[in-house]
């Protein structure tokens, strides 16, 4: 990950070395010190710098991540009331370098309540230690670390017993009615972002199907992932493609740029693909890509899989493609997360800031969608069944349009899952990065 570890922005070392000297000129702290180069990086790359107030105080706040959240505020943009910006913030360098290398070190285990007071298995990392464990997706959480009144209303606590503790203890209920205990310890690992793939028959048709779950980890390993899925599918002569995204809270926009370029239509080859747009300080350094087809399939629609946690370099995927791909199916429990913005690691002291500092459009220059992208087919995330199981109720509904040209249809029986208290309370629980880091050297 040495490429991103190195992202300083040469034409910013000028704000640095000022701000440096000026406190070389004073008894200032090193914390202040670096309080005050974070604010002055924020003050020329910002996509907002201008709206920042002279007033601002960065030395009030306790840390760069502190500045970070709070420079969102100034986030003002055309045709939206409150801030768009929900993201910038900063992070310890070596932190960093683990989650954008796909090293993570917590149970690898993922948790969403499927009604009020059932807390579901939403998704489990098979090199982690949940996944050495044996636990899968839909396993049904009775008891955390003692707490036997599972409900939203203890989903702060749920939250760090599962996502903040190094060791805990589970009672599952399993989907056979057995019951079993486990201890988790947290431990490192590597996360696997190509998490399946497969193809089904349906009718006369063949369709492949793939779950995505982060434009995060090795460089080498992704590309590699995606020229094997892409030539399974290729092989097995597909009709038609699902990307499940429903997880995927972005990364790298050069792993979606590979991708798009298998998903685009021979039509794409050559056209504009995106373009990446910074303020009026840094505007020389605007810039394009084009599509350059890889592969041979010719897609003439795509069906997506999301959720609120799909976000950024997965949404730019979507926008990407809609200008060459006529039909393109949005199907999931609620429309995507809203991050049309990029962001890239800028070394601070022994953080890493992220100000929001570029926005891409497509190809019809559009690229405002703040608020998500709408859903084709509104259907609940199937928690009781695992990923790729044809009842798994996304990828139901996915392949019965396939098959019959509809969607399909939630019972009365399915649970309502978009009340406030279970939306807010998986809010809480949703442990994925958000973001689109673009590697851009200025």
């Amino acid at each position: 990950m040495k490429t991103y570890r190195n992202l300083l922005l040469i034409a910013l070392m000028v704000v640095t070395v000022t701000a440096c000297k000026k406190n070389k000129d004073s008894n200032t702290s090193e914390s202040d010190k670096i309080k005050d180069t974070t604010i002055a990086y924020a003050r020329d790359i910002y996509l907002w710098y201008d709206k920042i107030p002279a007033s601002f105080n960065a030395r009030n706040y306790s840390s760069p991540d502190a500045i970070m959240k709070a420079i969102r505020a100034y986030s003002n943009e055309p045709g939206f009331s409150t801030p768009v910006d929900r993201w910038s913030f900063a992070v310890d360098q070596a932190e960093w370098d683990d989650v954008s290398g796909g090293i993570a070190k917590d149970f690898g285990l993922n948790a969403f309540f499927y009604t009020m007071n059932d807390l579901r298995v939403r998704l489990v990392e098979p090199n982690s230690p949940a996944g050495m464990a044996g636990i899968k997706r839909g396993w049904r959480f009775t008891k955390v670390n003692g707490i036997t009144d599972i409900n939203t209303s203890r989903a702060s606590e749920l939250q760090t017993a599962i996502y903040g503790s190094n060791t805990a203890s589970f009672t599952f209920l399993k989907p056979d009615g057995a019951s079993v205990d486990i201890t988790l310890n947290a431990a490192s690992y590597n996360s696997k972002p190509l998490y399946l793939d497969s193809v089904y028959t349906v009718g006369a048709k063949k369709v492949g199907y793939m779950v995505y779950n982060s434009f995060l980890g090795d460089s080498a390993q992704t590309v590699d992932g995606y020229a094997r899925i892409i030539n399974r599918f290729t092989a097995e002569n597909v009709d038609d493609v699902i990307i499940d995204l429903r997880y995927n809270g972005g990364g790298y926009v050069y792993f979606q740029q590979v991708l798009a370029n298998y998903l685009a239509p021979n039509s794409a080859n050559g056209g504009l693909m995106m373009a990446t747009k910074y303020n009026n300080n840094y505007s020389r350094y605007n810039s394009s890509v084009n599509f350059s087809k890889k592969g041979t399939l010719n897609l003439s629609r795509i069906f997506f899989i999301v959720s609120n946690s799909t976000a950024s370099a997965s949404e730019l995927l979507i926008n990407n493609l809609k200008p060459y791909i006529s039909n393109v199916h949005i199907i999931g429990p609620s429309k995507t997360y809203g991050k049309p913005v990029g962001y890239f690691p800028i070394p601070v002291g022994t953080d890493y800031i992220f100000p929001v500092s570029s926005r891409t459009v497509n190809k019809n220059n559009e690229g405002n969608y703040f608020d998500g992208f709408a859903l084709s087919n509104q259907v609940l995330d199937g928690l009781t069944k695992e990923l790729g199981d044809v009842d798994e109720l996304c990828l139901a509904s996915a392949l019965k349009y396939i098959g019959t040209g509809s969607f399909r249809v939630r019972t009365v029986e399915e649970p309502f899952t978009e009340i406030p208290q279970v939306v807010n309370a998986n809010k809480k629980l949703d442990h994925s990065f958000k973001g689109m880091i673009n590697p851009q050297r200025f």
